[in-house]
């Protein structure tokens, strides 16, 4: 199979809402009026990002719903997206079930494949996505003030747990077994989350390299402290058969969750969970901003949290 039969086959659909899909030089898509156009951009390489043997579907799923967690950050609608893919070799059975699990995640968020470029090289994901949001309520990274609440989606650590289970690092019940492998291999980008905390959160951004590391995001951005109460944040079922380091690493500084971490204001507490009901999303309150730099870390009790000897707060670096 050339490499235009394998686009033609695999990866073309008509499209219903970009002005130009696939097959021209460039795709075209016209905003909304009123809209700016957010873009972001996410490569996957196996051995790298992803366990070469991760089932082709999910693996299709994830490669979409990473970028589209870059868009729920901003608060974007998505609209469409690109695909470049570098394959060692013309598999069909591969190729028909990623292209299954990608549209599928494109059908569920409304985003079309309009179109990108096939190579051979070592398995290589690369997906640019476009959305839109009313102009000037993008959040951003940059609008956390003393006195906000840090809130965060979901539950964490179970991507991390689950990489341990599929490198034989780790046991867990079944049905505790099947979430985490499941957050690894089919996260839920929280878009509708996202879009229904315009207005209230004055910073946001996604979990993909650690809690940690990606909440000194927002306080680099944001030129601000903040403290960060270890006690509550939001566990998956199973953690506690964990060994208190291994927890410690699952919620601070464990990749790959994909929940939103983000600020507001203490007065609009009440909206914010009215927000996250609404999009079928939990929430939790974990910490507030301070005037100070960096990150203290407490437990319930209000005292200073103390991480074992040795344990680092660095999140997940490529070249780290």
């Amino acid at each position: 199979m050339g490499e235009f039969d394998l686009i033609r086959r695999f990866f073309s659909r008509p499209v219903t809402r970009a002005v130009l899909g696939g097959g021209d030089d460039c795709a075209l898509i016209a905003p909304n009026p009123d809209c700016d156009l957010a873009i972001s951009s996410d490569m996957l390489v196996a051995g790298r990002h992803f366990l070469v043997e991760t089932d082709a579907a999910r693996l299709g799923w994830k490669s979409l719903a990473v970028n589209l967690s870059d868009l729920a950050a901003c608060s974007a609608r998505p609209l469409a997206c690109t695909l470049a893919l570098a394959l060692p070799a013309v598999r069909e059975d591969w190729l028909a079930a990623f292209a299954a699990g990608l549209y599928d995640c494109a059908d569920r968020y409304d985003c079309e494949l309009i179109g990108g470029d096939t190579t051979r090289g070592p398995l290589t994901i690369s997906i640019s996505v476009f959305g839109e949001v009313p102009r000037g309520s993008a959040i951003r990274r940059s609008g956390a003030s003393p006195g906000d609440s840090i809130w965060v989606s979901g539950l964490l650590g179970q991507a991390t747990a689950g990489l341990k289970l599929a490198q034989g690092q780790l046991e867990l019940p079944e049905d505790a077994a099947r979430a985490a492998l499941a957050a690894l291999e089919r996260p839920v980008p929280r878009v509708e989350l996202g879009i229904a905390l315009r207005g209230l959160a004055s910073a946001m951004i996604d979990v993909s390299d650690g809690l940690a590391a990606d909440l000194g995001h927002i306080l680099f951005a944001s030129h601000a402290g903040a403290v960060l109460d270890v006690d509550a944040l939001p566990r998956f079922a199973g953690m506690e058969l964990l060994a208190s380091d291994e927890q410690l690493t699952c919620l601070l500084t464990g990749g790959d969750d994909y929940e939103l971490c983000f600020t507001s204001r203490p007065d609009h507490d009440a909206r914010v969970f009215a927000a996250a009901r609404g999009a079928g999303v939990p929430v939790t309150r974990i910490g507030r901003i301070n005037a100070d730099s960096g990150l203290k870390l407490v437990g319930g009790d209000q005292r200073e949290f103390a991480l074992p000897p040795g344990f680092s707060l660095k999140g997940f670096d490529h070249f780290g």
